[in-house]
């Protein structure tokens, strides 16, 4: 049952906030960055082959992860979570997407200027020079194997995923645009995120600590029960368009 103050606060919010985690992709049959690894990698732990450690260690072994990681993303679809935070940007003034997720899906699903505070697999670069490399392949090809990573075009060191690994600071640019929405916003969104990924779990009790109303959108609970004004227990994609449409279908 979805309240009737979540509701109002949905319909009057000048900026809501979004902050999406694993959950959302899964939804689209993305595989959780922890979930049990198959194949080639089933013997490695993923936190192995998400450092520079590891990529130095066996270049060709990390690329082809996330190469089979990246296919995986670019076989998905946006599900109705994706489409409906989109449409939401389009009701209210101001909406600040914030995301764990390292694929383009929201993007694709039609939302712009996403905060993506982990990197993306589309934008690889180099180790070196950190110039960005553009994939070149046409068809994706989601094999299980080691790929030994492209080459830079620029100073010939080895092309590394674009996303943020073990040990990195987050983007300093998306990390303060993010945190400055969470300071300033009137409604705050979490969706599909456990809370146990720092620093971005920071981001929620910035708002909280200013009384901005959390909503919290997850089929299990989380660190964030706690500071939540609103639970609700369930999938992003099932719960989203229902918000949606009791809050905007008469507009």
């Amino acid at each position: 049952m979805i309240s009737a103050k979540l509701i109002d606060l949905l319909k009057q919010a000048k900026h809501l906030v979004i902050l999406t985690g694993a959950g959302v992709s899964a939804e689209s049959g993305i595989p959780t960055f922890r979930d049990a690894l198959t194949g080639l990698w089933e013997n490695y732990d993923a936190s192995q082959l998400a450092c520079e450690e590891g990529f130095l260690a066996d270049p060709a072994l990390v690329w082809g992860w996330y190469e089979w990681r990246r296919h995986r993303v670019l076989n998905a679809q946006p599900n109705p979570a994706h489409t409906t935070i989109a449409k939401l940007a389009k009701r209210i003034p101001k909406l600040t997407l914030i995301t764990q997720n390292v694929d383009d899906l929201h993007e694709r699903a039609g939302s712009g200027d996403v905060l993506h505070l982990h990197g993306s697999l589309n934008h690889p670069r180099c180790i070196k020079c950190g110039a960005p490399y553009q994939h070149l392949e046409a068809t994706p090809v989601g094999c299980e194997s080691r790929i030994d990573p492209p080459n830079c075009s620029v100073c010939n060191g080895l092309v590394r995923p674009g996303v943020v690994w073990f040990g990195e600071r987050l983007p300093a640019e998306q990390w303060d645009l993010s945190k400055e929405a969470c300071k300033t916003c009137e409604l705050m969104m979490i969706v599909g995120t456990s809370g146990m990924v720092w620093p971005a779990a920071e981001l929620p009790y910035l708002a909280e600590r200013l009384d901005v109303p959390i909503i919290q959108i997850n089929p299990t609970d989380t660190s964030f029960n706690i500071i939540a004004k609103f639970n609700l227990c369930g999938k992003a994609g099932e719960i989203l368009p229902k918000l949606y449409e009791e809050a905007f279908s008469d507009l």
